[in-house]
C-alpha cells in the first residue's frame, strides 16, 4: 500500500472563475480520512476555445490525473472530447466529473445524484411543486433531471436562451411534467419551490436571478451557488420566512459521489463537511 501511495492521487477542477472553490479542501480531506494522499489542483482557464479545451483534456492522462471535476462554463463543452459518457451524463448532456482510467476519459454527472439527495435532506422525501427552475445550462439540466425523479412535481423552466430550456424539456417529456416559461414571472407565479441553477449571485456578482419581490414566505428556495453561501436570493428568502437550501448541500453531495468515482472508496461525509465549512468560512465573514 505504501508503494501505491509513493505519490499522491492527482485530481483537479477545470472552470473559471474557481478561486473560491471548496473542492480541493473536500477531496484532500476525504483522501486523508481513508488513508490516501491526494493533491487537488485548481485549473482556472478563462475563455478556452475548443482547441485549448481539447488540448487540456488530452494532457490529463499523460500528466497522471486520476480524474477532474468540471464546472462553469465547460460542463457541456467538454463532451465532444471525452471517450465515454455514463448513462446519466449522456441523458443530461453535461458532465461535472471526468474519470481517467487507462488513458481513457469517462464523463459522469454527480450534480444530479447530489442535488436529489440534498433536496431530500433539506425538504423531506416528497418536496412540493410546482418548481421554478432558473437556468438550463450544465447545472440547470442536472437539477431538472434530479427533480424529474420526484413524482408529481411540475418543473417550470426558464433560461435566457429559450432553445436550451426547450431542449431539456423535450428530453424529459414522458418522464416528468415540464413546462418552458416565457419569463421568470411566469415560472414563479404560484410555484411552491424555486431553484437557481445559474451562476448569478456567485462572487463577485451580487445580483439575484429572480426579482426579490416575487418571493413568498410559503416557498422553498434552493441555490446551487455556494460562494457566498448566503446569496442575495437566499438572504431575501430567509428574511421573509421561506425555507432555504444553500449550495453547501449540493457541493458536498456531488463531491461525495465524485470522490467514490475517482478512488473507488466511499467518501467520509463528515470529513468532507468539515473541510467544506472551513473552506467557505472566510466567505461568510
Amino acid at each position: 500500500m505504501a508503494h501505491a501511495q509513493a505519490r499522491p492521487i492527482l485530481l483537479g477542477l477545470i472552470g473559471s472563475p474557481i478561486a473560491h472553490s471548496a473542492s480541493p479542501a473536500m477531496h484532500e480531506a476525504a483522501a486523508e480520512a481513508v488513508g490516501l494522499r491526494a493533491h487537488y489542483q485548481l485549473i482556472d482557464v478563462a475563455n478556452a476555445d475548443d482547441t485549448q479545451l481539447r488540448g487540456l483534456l488530452s494532457a490529463l492522462a499523460p500528466i497522471g490525473f486520476s480524474g477532474v471535476n468540471v464546472t462553469f462554463p465547460y460542463k457541456e463543452r467538454v463532451l465532444p472530447f471525452l471517450d465515454a459518457l455514463s448513462p446519466g451524463a449522456r441523458a443530461i448532456g453535461a458532465v461535472n466529473t471526468i474519470v481517467v482510467r487507462d488513458g481513457r476519459l469517462t464523463g459522469h454527472n454527480t450534480d444530479t445524484t447530489g442535488f436529489a439527495r440534498a433536496l431530500v435532506q433539506a425538504f423531506g422525501p416528497t418536496p412540493e411543486g410546482p418548481v421554478a427552475l432558473i437556468g438550463a445550462g450544465g447545472v440547470g439540466k442536472a437539477v431538472a433531471v434530479a427533480l424529474a425523479r420526484f413524482p408529481g412535481l411540475e418543473i417550470r423552466m426558464v433560461d435566457a436562451d429559450p432553445a436550451k430550456a426547450e431542449a431539456v424539456a423535450a428530453a424529459l417529456r414522458g418522464h416528468a411534467a415540464v413546462r418552458v416559461c416565457r419569463d421568470i414571472e411566469e415560472a414563479v407565479a404560484g410555484a411552491t419551490g424555486l431553484v437557481n441553477g445559474t451562476p448569478v449571485g456567485m462572487l463577485p456578482d451580487r445580483g439575484s436571478p429572480v426579482p426579490l419581490s416575487l418571493l413568498r414566505p410559503g416557498m422553498w428556495v434552493a441555490d446551487a451557488v455556494y460562494s457566498p453561501l448566503w446569496t442575495p436570493l437566499l438572504t431575501a428568502a430567509k428574511r421573509i420566512g421561506a425555507r432555504t437550501m444553500t449550495g453547501r448541500e449540493l457541493a458536498i453531495h456531488q463531491a461525495l459521489d465524485a470522490f467514490a468515482l475517482f478512488t473507488g472508496r466511499e467518501a467520509p461525509a463528515a470529513a468532507m463537511e468539515r473541510a467544506f465549512d472551513r473552506a467557505v468560512a472566510p466567505l461568510a465573514a
